[in-house]
């Protein structure tokens, strides 16, 4: 039986954790594949895209980007987020409303692929650069895999993207979706 959106989430949310708290004290500067982005930097994002979609989906206004949004506590910042927006997607009707929001209007389950497509790429991107395994739920990456193979061509990538970078078809599945997503992806 396939895992409901939400508990697709939080298995995802869970998986990203142990990357997370298994950061060390001297790699929150070090460099990461996002080749603007430190890992401080990577995780800062994970977060920020977390409360950024929680207050878009319960109407909120949006968290000061100007703060810190790690503070003290990473870790604790990345679970706080991440269950907010669990608490989020699970408002009743919240899959099926259709959200407008900068990059369009999308239902509510469509912008849940976008966060765990996100959220499992960055994955990949926090194990390379601390050097710790990343354990994703295989069915979930080969689902956001197949999400953004539909949602994105070669002609149609948005800024945040660059273009697909060769992977042999038997690599891991995560490798492929850092792939897909631009990372170059080396043994």
């Amino acid at each position: 039986m396939t895992d409901l959106p939400v508990e697709q989430l939080t298995r995802a949310l869970a998986a990203v954790d142990p990357l997370v708290a298994g950061v060390e004290d001297g790699q929150w500067s070090a460099p990461t594949p996002c080749t603007e982005w430190t890992v401080r930097d990577l995780v800062a994002h994970l977060v920020v895209t977390n409360r950024m979609m929680t207050a878009f989906l319960t109407g909120q206004a949006p968290p000061d980007r100007s703060a810190d949004p790690l503070g003290d506590d990473p870790v604790g910042a990345y679970r706080e987020s991440g269950t907010a927006l669990r608490e989020a997607f699970s408002l009743p009707g919240i899959l099926e409303r259709t959200h407008q929001g900068a990059l369009g209007a999308a239902t509510g389950a469509v912008r849940l692929r976008w966060r765990l497509a996100d959220l499992l790429t960055h994955a990949w991107d926090l194990s390379r650069a601390t050097g710790r395994p990343a354990e994703m739920p295989q069915d979930l990456v080969e689902q956001a895999l197949a999400f953004v193979g539909d949602a994105l061509s070669d002609e149609a990538r948005p800024g945040r993207f660059d273009p697909a970078q060769p992977v042999a078809d038997d690599a891991p599945a995560l490798d492929r979706l850092a792939a897909f997503a631009g990372r170059s992806v080396r043994p």
